[in-house]
This record gives structure tokens, sequence and C-alpha cells, in this order.
């Protein structure tokens, strides 16, 4: 009997683990609703659109989109100006204040529509839930908030810990001073 229990409180276990969904690809209409996006008028910020909501925000807690996310970021060689976060050519994505805001109605207005000075759009090569896996993965590289979720880890030399090890740190208000 004694060796019964733990082979019954390890079923009960895992019985109460929910695996995660990984939806492989969105329905149309729902696809066509992420990009009713409603950003400010300077184009930073601004209400994610709701179908996002309703589906409570799917891109950001789910390791699935998190890990598609970054396949996504070194596919369209976003590393190339932006490294691993560290910046190069583009901006970094490590430091804790962004031109453009580090919220994620601002980071797929910026994939989507792109920004002075560099910043290439990338409506024509993503489809909208493409563009919100990138923009949640951006979020994980700047640690911006705690999650839940985390994306698989880089088997290429690491100039800092993963993102999945990255400490979670709250947003600075205004530039850091210089």
């Amino acid at each position: 009997m004694r060796a019964l229990a733990p082979a019954v409180l390890a079923a009960l276990a895992f019985a109460g683990c929910q695996r995660e969904t990984r939806d492989f690809r969105t329905d149309p209409p729902v696809l066509a609703a992420l990009d009713d996006v409603a950003p400010l008028p300077n184009r930073i910020g601004g209400a994610p659109p709701d179908v996002y909501v309703a589906l409570g925000q799917p891109y950001q807690a789910n390791a699935y989109a998190l890990s598609e996310g970054k396949r996504l970021y070194d596919g369209m060689n976003c590393k190339g100006c932006h490294a691993d976060g560290g910046g190069g050519t583009g901006p970094a994505l490590l430091d804790g204040w962004w031109r453009y805001g580090p919220d994620i109605v601002s980071l797929y207005v910026t994939l989507r529509d792109g920004r002075p000075r560099g910043m290439p759009s990338y409506a024509d090569k993503l489809n909208s839930e493409q563009l919100w896996q990138v923009a949640a993965y951006v979020q994980t590289i700047g640690s911006y908030r705690a999650a839940t979720a985390a994306t698989s880890r880089n088997d290429q030399m690491q100039s800092r810990p993963s993102e999945n090890r990255g400490p979670a740190r709250a947003p600075l208000t205004e530039p850091p001073s210089r």
C-alpha cells in the first residue's frame, strides 16, 4: 500500500498539468482582425485589437509563440541590425528605454510600418500573427516584465544570459541620462 501512494500522487500531479496550446494556423477572420490596431496619432502606444485582448494576449504568454517570434527574428535578419539585442547599426533592445515605446502595440506598429532612419516595414513579408509573435519576442529581449512563458535556449555563444534567464525589470518612464 505504501508503494502505491507515491505512484498515485505522481499520477494526480501529471493529471493536473495542462499542455500549452500550439496553434499552427490562425483562422483567416481572426488573422484579419489582428491587424485592426488603434495606435495613438504619434504611432506610439495605443490599443491592441479586441480579438487580441479576447484571446488573452496569446503571443506574450505562450512559449511556442515566443519561440516562433525568435525564429522569425533570426530568419528576417533582425540580428543584422540589432544583434542579440545589444545593438549594432540598429538601436539596442536591452536598454531600459526605446524611442518608440516597449508596449506590444508600439512594437507591432514598428514592425508592420517601419520607422524613419532605417527600420524597414515587414508588412509585405510577414502576416499579422507573425508580426505579433516577433513583437512579443522582442519584449522578452528587453525583459520588461516577468513572464510565465519563455523561448527555447540559444545554442550560439551568448554575450548575456538568454531571454528566459534575464531578470524582469520595470520599464523606465524617461530615457536614461547619458
